[in-house]
């Protein structure tokens, strides 16, 4: 197995991570029941989208 030969600076190593990390979901208010959603996805709510009823939910 290989070995670093120098010991590697903390600003070096954050560097190197300054791209992981998790990406926030872009969140709306659904324009049916009021609701935050994630774009782009079914309301959990009241199961509607763009306008329409993809899910039927029960009362």
């Amino acid at each position: 197995m290989a070995h670093p030969k120098h010991k590697l600076s903390k600003q070096r190593r954050d560097k190197r991570r300054t791209h992981d990390f998790a990406a926030v979901p872009t969140l709306a208010k659904c324009p049916n029941c009021g609701a935050t959603v994630i774009y782009h996805r079914v309301c959990p709510e009241c199961g509607y989208y763009h306008g329409r009823q993809i899910i039927v939910k029960e009362a």
